[in-house]
């Protein structure tokens, strides 16, 4: 969608924005001080444990859309409990362990328990054993159907696009974003049929009538960001840069992919060395509404290619999260305009870097197209069912010019790589960010990014420095 195309002005909306009063100091300071709410999903994911790694070994049959997996899992006790709980949604469990030893399983309402034979200790390492199977397919969400999905091409294909709350529809995990552990993923499927994966592919092993894919990524990784892709691919491999598509779109994307080396390079300058040992995309063979930023593996639809670079912002935004959003990740999903602004305000710097629009006309142009719309919106915890909203990606972008403006480029961009660097394989929330922001620059910064983030009239922007 094009910058222009994101906007809509609104007379009463622009008379309503310039009537409001500026935020104080005392209420920026209030604002950015939140009482501490609950998760955003706290049917998800569990307190009672950390993950440290996944071992995933999945069979799959396209044609009669069948998933037989075993999740070995191995995790830390976060305090004494007598049972694990994970989440799992519509696919059966027909046997789990708990190290080594048979345990009952409970399964209700999108979670599957494991009773442990005997209390584990806080701290206690364990590993989980759980042999599942069934028809998998997308849970449903506020946003939709998300999870595992067929893409419903020739070959049966599926992926996987799980943000924030579908991982559950194809593994028993531990679903919150702030869980992060490494992946061994390994799928058998009918030979002919390809998997792809997160991170390297380890072994390809090929019997008479099928072929088992194992890929192997330390992540750290969230669950929301583990993918699979399944189905019949050209693939194009450069180095550490993978891609893979369908034969007949592969001129196209082919052409529309070939920045994607100058991309990695200009985006290391700008936040940093690449944080994991491989990227690339999937253009799987169907319509998205959305490109998915899966940890290494990007996922767009055959409607991203044309062989004119008509998405390119789109490759610049996925490939912009492996920095922010999957190694540096958020501790909740209320804070996914560190995500999204991020990656949208990445896509203003690619035009940039191409001598194209820079970044400050982008940025006045959506900060107008902002402040003619309806605000009512504070990006810095939305609520669960806004998440998606496109004012969190585009105010994000702007809060962050808004910085830019106020300290200059070279104090802004090592706001970028220290912030990242902080946080590599981890994650972080709204106010280390302001906290992290005002220790580099070595000035207060709190009232001008409280406006932006928890205001909802649309501030101006100052006249300073500037971008270009």
């Amino acid at each position: 969608m094009s910058l222009r195309d994101r906007f809509r002005c609104s007379r009463r909306a622009l008379l309503g924005a310039a009537a409001a009063l500026p935020l104080t100091a005392a209420a920026a300071d209030a604002a950015l001080h939140p009482a501490r709410g609950p998760r955003y999903f706290p049917r998800n994911g569990s307190d009672g444990h950390r993950t440290l790694a996944y071992d995933l070994t999945l069979g799959y049959d396209p044609g009669r859309a069948r998933l037989d997996g075993h999740a070995r899992i191995r995790a830390v006790a976060n305090e004494r409990t007598g049972r694990i709980a994970l989440d799992l949604a519509r696919l059966k469990v027909r046997a789990a362990y708990l190290d080594g030893q048979p345990v009952t399983v409970h399964q209700y309402g999108g979670k599957a328990v494991l009773a442990a034979p005997r209390a584990l200790a806080a701290g206690q390492p364990f590993v989980a054993d759980v042999h599942y199977g069934g028809r998998p397919g997308p849970v449903r969400t506020p946003f939709g159907p998300i999870g595992w999905d067929r893409t419903g091409d020739a070959h049966g294909g599926t992926l996987v696009a799980s943000q924030p709350v579908g991982a559950p529809s194809w593994f028993p995990c531990n679903d919150r974003p702030d869980d992060k552990a490494a992946y061994t993923i390994t799928v058998t499927v009918p030979r002919g049929q390809h998997v792809l994966a997160n991170g390297t592919l380890r072994e390809r092993r090929e019997t008479e009538d099928s072929t088992a894919w194992t890929y192997h990524h330390p992540g750290p990784m969230a669950s929301y960001l583990a993918a699979v892709c399944t189905g019949r691919f050209t693939h194009d491999t450069r180095g550490t840069l993978r891609n893979a598509y369908p034969a007949h779109l592969a001129e196209q994307a082919r052409h529309d992919l070939a920045r994607q080396p100058r991309m990695l390079r200009a985006f290391s300058g700008f936040f940093g060395p690449y944080p994991f040992e491989t990227y690339g995309a999937v253009i799987v063979d169907a319509e998205l509404a959305v490109p998915v930023e899966n940890q290494t593996l990007s996922v767009f639809g055959r409607n991203h290619v044309d062989g004119r670079r008509g998405s390119e912002t789109l490759v610049a935004h996925e490939l912009a999260h492996q920095w922010f959003g999957n190694s540096a990740g958020v501790a909740d999903w209320r804070h996914i305009w560190l995500n999204e602004g991020f990656a949208t305000y990445a896509e203003w710097l690619w035009s940039e870097h191409l001598g194209e629009d820079d970044a400050d006309t982008l940025a006045r142009a959506a900060r107008h197209g902002l402040a003619c719309g309806g605000q009512d919106l504070c990006i810095a915890d939305p609520g669960p069912r806004q998440l998606f909203d496109d004012r969190i990606y585009v105010r994000g972008a702007c809060t962050l010019h808004a910085l830019r403006l106020a300290v200059g480029d070279d104090c802004f961009f090592r706001i970028l790589r220290t912030w990242h660097s902080a946080h590599r394989g981890s994650t972080a929330d709204t106010e280390r960010f302001v906290t992290h922001a005002e220790r580099t620059a070595a000035r207060p910064l709190r009232p001008l990014l409280a406006t932006w983030l928890y205001e909802a009239p649309v501030p101006r922007f100052s006249s300073g420095e500037g971008a270009a």
